[in-house]
């Protein structure tokens, strides 16, 4: 008698995972959509290395699918690339699924693997271990800074217009600059009268001003340097420069591959056109949609240009005649200015770069 060939299937399965600050909750599926176990790990290397192990002992992985991997899950997700393992990016389920299905941490988890399955998770994570990475820390340094910057000086315009009689009138209309100079080098004296105290909070506040200023100017330096390092085009570009050359870097990634396409490009952007049309009338309208900041940096350059680029002047000219609204027009620009990035991001697939001129 003939011998009987032995077969070995090997199962595939999905994982996800659902990230928090001390734990990571992971499940495991087969191809069919089976649930085949839960692990919950601490989130450190100890149990990232028990989570790959895990989920090797069920069979061949076809990849991972991890929520917030930009955040909680950045650690675990740069720890399987090193492994060699596919990791895919899972964005929450939407409410409506939430609510009809529940919320929990290894319901969350078991979404995300059914994502990575059925291929309605395709994003590829960012890489966080290049130049890039250095400058989104150094982006958020600078960003939480000018903000604290904003709020200082608010407070100090308040409290001159609450001040004693005698301090409103020599600090009103007084220039920022002057203004916060002129409250730095106030001599609050013993802490007994209203006036006093004012002094002293004005003082206070003007010379926090001051030490943010500084240390805006230090982070600008040093994101100024990382960008022309990564790509000198794109920050010489006309109304572009290290801060918004910063946040397009930022939203690439140090794996800007991983974005398929120009019109992929512009989609993650926010600045691609949407259909809103209905019987006979065809139309657009602004994409809501998107990276936010990255579409807020493309908007800002977009009204340098309106104001001071002859090109960008000369398009809107001959828009506006063929009728087009001022919002349409921007948002054609936006995506023109998108695709002029794409190039810039991409030099080797465009090695004459991205012109400055507009369609």
């Amino acid at each position: 008698m003939g011998s009987i060939a032995q077969y070995v299937v090997i199962r595939k399965v999905a994982i996800g995972v659902d990230t928090h600050k001390h734990i990571y909750v992971v499940v495991a599926l087969d191809e069919l959509g089976g649930r085949l176990g839960e692990l919950t790990v601490a989130t450190d290397r100890g149990g990232a290395d028990q989570l790959e192990r895990w989920a090797v002992s069920h069979g061949q992985i076809l990849a991972f699918g991890i929520e917030g991997t930009a955040s909680y899950g950045a650690g675990v997700t740069s720890y399987l690339r090193r492994q060699g393992h596919r990791v895919i990016e899972v964005n929450r389920p939407d409410r409506r699924e939430r609510r009809l299905n529940g919320k929990s941490d290894a319901l969350d988890a078991e979404n995300a693997a059914r994502a990575v399955l059925s291929g309605r998770a395709t994003a590829t994570p960012r890489m966080a271990d290049g130049q890039v990475e250095m400058i989104r820390q150094i982006k958020v340094a600078k960003d939480t800074a000018v903000k604290s910057r904003s709020q200082a000086m608010i407070t100090l315009k308040t409290l001159v217009i609450t001040a004693p009689a005698d301090l409103r009138e020599e600090l009103d209309g007084l220039s920022k600059m002057v203004l916060i100079e002129r409250c730095a080098g106030l001599r609050p004296g013993p802490m007994t009268t209203p006036l006093a105290a004012t002094k002293h909070a004005l003082r206070g506040l003007a010379r926090r001003w001051q030490q943010l200023h500084l240390e805006i100017k230090d982070h600008e330096r040093h994101l100024a340097t990382l960008t022309e390092a990564v790509s000198p085009a794109m920050v010489a570009a006309f109304g572009i420069g290290p801060d918004t050359a910063a946040e397009m870097l930022i939203v690439a990634g140090d794996n800007v591959d991983r974005v398929r396409s120009e019109p992929a490009w512009a989609k993650l952007c926010g600045v691609c056109p949407v259909p809103a049309s209905s019987g006979k009338t065809s139309r657009y309208r602004l994409n809501r949609g998107g990276h936010r900041q990255a579409n807020s940096a493309l908007h800002r350059t977009v009204i340098v240009r309106l104001r001071f680029h002859q090109p960008t002047i000369d398009y809107v000219v001959r828009r506006t005649a063929e009728g087009k609204t001022k919002a349409e027009i921007i948002r054609c620009l936006k995506r023109y200015l998108a695709r002029e990035v794409w190039a810039y991001l991409n030099p080797e697939r465009h090695p004459v770069g991205a012109p400055e001129s507009v369609g």
